[in-house]
């Protein structure tokens, strides 16, 4: 009898009917590979989230810290608001308004994928290569290396700062601006993991660049909850058109708050904010992708 052929990859055996997955070792479709990533990240974060939770004081303590940090910022501003009534123009609750617009999305991506600037540490010292080895996406296992909970802190100050914003600045609330709210910080947040990645990134190539990464991260945050006013135009040109951090909160808060926005720039610019975010991580996964395929492992 003549010997049966194995089912081609991706068929039922004995029926040569597609299953919609590539059964090969090694292999997964690209919604397979987003199912194992978040899987992976899931497990990973879950297990340092018990690890900090088994010391729950310590815990308290490294969060309100963190809290605490985070407050001053804020404090800085309410001092210097005391000699001043305005900052280019802008009175404190709209400026605590961008503070809370950049804190929160931030905080978000901070939490998420903060541990992403470890990475030049990794390729420096070799341990990078234990990642490679593991059958998970290697972003994943970045992104939740030392998940740490206690940024939460810098989550609920950014969160209490923007409340209480809502509170005291005066908007005319339309349909438009209410729905702008929730696009603007899920867009700031995904504009920010962008960053985080593409930073992450650079550090194959670089090595030692975790501090540049900062400037463009933690930087980029500090710059945004100033008014883009008190700002020279070609700062806020780059920040526009080059690194498009404005889309953050500077342009969509500028048309909520009703000010003109320092550049002229179309007004439905302010709601391009989802389209940027996207096309940000698009580019971010692309430099990801080209940068892991540039590492050499150390050999150590």
């Amino acid at each position: 009898m003549a010997e049966e052929s194995p089912p081609a990859p991706g068929t039922r055996p004995g029926k040569g009917e597609p299953t919609g997955q590539d059964t090969r070792p090694g292999r997964v479709t690209p919604p397979g590979r987003v199912v194992e990533a978040v899987r992976a990240y899931r497990l990973i974060a879950a297990m340092w989230v018990r690890s900090t939770m088994a010391y729950r004081a310590s815990f308290a303590m490294t969060t309100f810290g963190n809290f605490a940090a985070t407050f001053f910022d804020f404090v800085a501003i309410m001092l210097m608001f005391s000699r001043v009534d305005a900052l280019g123009g802008y009175t404190l609750p709209e400026v605590a308004f961008l503070y809370g617009l950049s804190a929160v999305p931030f905080g978000v991506a901070d939490l998420a994928i903060g541990s992403m600037e470890r990475l030049g540490r990794r390729v420096r010292d070799g341990t990078l290569d234990t990642l490679l080895v593991r059958p998970a996406p290697v972003l994943a296992q970045v992104a939740a290396d030392r998940f740490a909970l206690r940024r939460l802190g810098r989550v609920t100050q950014g969160t209490l700062v923007l409340g209480w914003s809502l509170t005291r600045v005066d908007i005319d609330w339309t349909a438009a601006r209410l729905l702008l709210m929730p696009v603007m910080l899920l867009s700031g947040c995904a504009i920010f993991c962008a960053v985080f990645v593409a930073g992450a990134a650079f550090q194959f190539v670089a090595h030692d660049a975790s501090e540049v990464q900062n400037s463009f991260t933690y930087g980029g945050t500090t710059l945004l909850q100033y008014p883009p006013t008190v700002f020279a135009k070609e700062l806020v040109r780059g920040v526009t058109f080059v690194l498009p951090l404005a889309f953050v909160n500077w342009l969509p808060a500028s048309y909520v708050l009703g000010r003109p926005y320092p550049l002229d720039v179309p007004e439905w610019a302010a709601f391009a904010s989802p389209l940027v975010a996207a096309g940000c991580c698009a580019l971010a996964g692309l430099a990801w992708r080209a940068g892991l395929r540039s590492y050499r492992s150390t050999g150590s």
